[in-house]
C-alpha cells in the first residue's frame, strides 16, 4: 500500500479558543479542508447557536469544520472518518492542540460516516456538517437519507452541506421536505448551505 507522507500544508483555526492555530494536512487523495473564506462565513452564521452544542463532523477529513466548532463553544463534537491515515492525523493534530476548551469533549471514530449512520438508533445533536468527497455526491443523499430516519423525534439540528457548485438545491433537500436552506454561499466550486428545519408556526 502506497504510503502518504505528512504535508507542509496547514490550515488555520480562524476563530475562538484555538485561533489562529494551525493543523497540519495530511496528504491524501480528495482530502479538501474547507476554505478559509468559506469556513469564516459559514461560523458567522452559526455563532448564535454554537454555545454548549453538539456537533457531528462526518466525513472529517482534516476534522477542521469540528475542530473550528469546538474553538467556537460547542461542548461536544464527533469526527467520523473511514481513513486510518486521516484518522491518525486527526488524532495528532489533538495531541499539537493541547489544552483543549474547558468543559469541551472531542471524540473520533474510525469508520465509514454512512456506516455510522446506519448504526445509530437516535441522533439527538444540534449540528451536523456533511463534507464528502465532491466526486462522490451521493453520499450527500446517502447521508441525508439515514440522518432524516435516525433523528430523535423532535430534534431538528443545523445541518450544513458542502458540496460542488454545481449539486442543485432540489437534490439537496429531496430527502428533507420540511428543511429550508437558510444560508448560501457559493465561492469558485464550492457550495455551501446550512439547512434548517420550517417550524409549522414560522409558515
Amino acid at each position: 500500500m502506497k504510503k502518504h507522507q505528512q504535508s507542509s500544508q496547514r490550515v488555520r483555526i480562524i476563530g475562538g479558543f484555538w485561533r489562529s492555530r494551525l493543523i497540519d494536512i495530511i496528504d491524501y487523495p480528495g482530502l479538501r479542508p474547507s476554505t478559509d473564506r468559506v469556513r469564516e462565513t459559514v461560523f458567522n452564521w452559526l455563532a448564535p447557536d454554537m454555545a454548549g452544542a453538539k456537533v457531528i463532523d462526518l466525513f472529517a477529513g482534516s476534522g477542521v469544520l469540528g475542530l473550528e466548532a469546538c474553538s467556537r463553544g460547542a461542548q461536544h463534537v464527533l469526527l467520523v472518518d473511514k481513513n486510518q491515515a486521516v484518522f491518525q492525523a486527526l488524532k495528532n493534530n489533538l495531541e499539537k492542540l493541547m489544552p483543549h476548551p474547558a468543559g469541551s469533549e472531542i471524540q473520533l471514530v474510525c469508520m465509514d460516516a454512512v456506516k455510522w449512520l446506519a448504526t445509530q438508533s437516535e441522533i439527538d445533536v444540534d449540528m451536523i456538517f456533511l463534507d464528502p468527497p465532491f466526486e462522490q455526491p451521493e453520499l450527500i443523499e446517502q447521508s441525508l437519507q439515514f440522518i432524516c430516519q435516525r433523528l430523535k423525534k423532535g430534534s431538528y439540528p443545523i445541518i450544513y452541506v458542502e458540496s460542488n457548485a454545481t449539486l442543485k438545491n432540489e437534490a439537496i433537500l429531496q430527502l428533507l421536505p420540511k428543511w429550508i436552506i437558510a444560508k448560501q454561499l457559493v465561492a469558485g466550486v464550492v457550495k455551501a448551505s446550512i439547512l434548517k428545519y420550517l417550524e409549522e408556526d414560522k409558515v
